[in-house]
C-alpha cells in the first residue's frame, strides 16, 4: 500500500493520486513551494484548537450569511459562494488538481503558499479552518495550527498561509 503523504491515507500501489484528499503521490522534481526564512521570534508553541462556546457568543453564521476574504497587502476581497468547503492554494503549471481560491494572483508563491495550502469548511453553521499539510504552515490570530485539525474562525480572523495574510470576513 501507499501511504498519503498528505491525509496519510492508503493506496493501492501503482496510485498516482490519493482518493481522499487528490494529494500527488508521486514525487516530481518540481519544487511544490518556495520554502521561506523565518527568525526564532517567528515561531510560537502549537495552541490546542479554540473551542467555540455553546452559549453562542462567537460568530456563528447562519444559511444566509456571507463568507468573504479580505487580501490584506492588497485591499481585494474575494467572495465565498455556492459551496460547503474551498481549498485555498496557488496553482502552477501542469498542477491536475487546482484549488477552489487560487492566490497566484497575489504573489502567493513568494508569500509560501502552498498548491493546496488549506481549507475553509462550514460545518454545523460555523467555519473552520484546516491546514492541508502545507509546507510553511498557517496560523490564526498569530497561533501555528496543527496540520489536518479543524480550528474555528469567527468574524475579523486573522490567517497567515506561509507569510501571506488574510482576514475572514463574515456577513450575516
Amino acid at each position: 500500500m501507499i501511504l498519503c503523504p498528505n491525509c496519510h491515507h492508503e493506496e493501492m500501489p501503482g496510485s498516482l493520486f490519493c482518493s481522499e484528499c487528490g494529494a500527488q503521490l508521486v514525487v516530481t522534481e518540481v519544487p511544490t513551494t518556495q520554502h521561506i526564512q523565518r527568525n526564532p521570534s517567528d515561531v510560537l508553541a502549537v495552541q490546542p484548537p479554540v473551542q467555540t462556546p455553546l452559549n453562542g457568543t462567537a460568530t456563528a453564521p447562519t444559511v444566509d450569511a456571507v463568507v468573504s476574504l479580505h487580501i490584506v497587502d492588497s485591499g481585494q476581497i474575494i467572495n465565498l459562494a455556492g459551496q460547503t468547503e474551498f481549498t485555498i492554494g496557488r496553482t502552477a503549471e501542469g498542477q491536475p488538481i487546482l484549488p477552489d481560491v487560487d492566490l497566484s494572483p497575489y504573489e502567493a508563491y513568494s508569500k509560501g503558499v502552498s498548491r493546496l495550502h488549506a481549507a475553509l469548511k462550514i460545518h454545523n453553521q460555523r467555519i473552520v479552518i484546516t491546514d492541508l499539510g502545507s509546507a510553511n504552515g498557517t496560523r490564526v490570530n498569530g497561533q501555528k495550527i496543527v496540520p489536518h485539525v479543524d480550528y474555528p474562525l469567527n468574524h475579523g480572523d486573522m490567517i497567515a498561509l506561509g507569510k501571506f495574510t488574510i482576514q475572514i470576513l463574515i456577513r450575516k
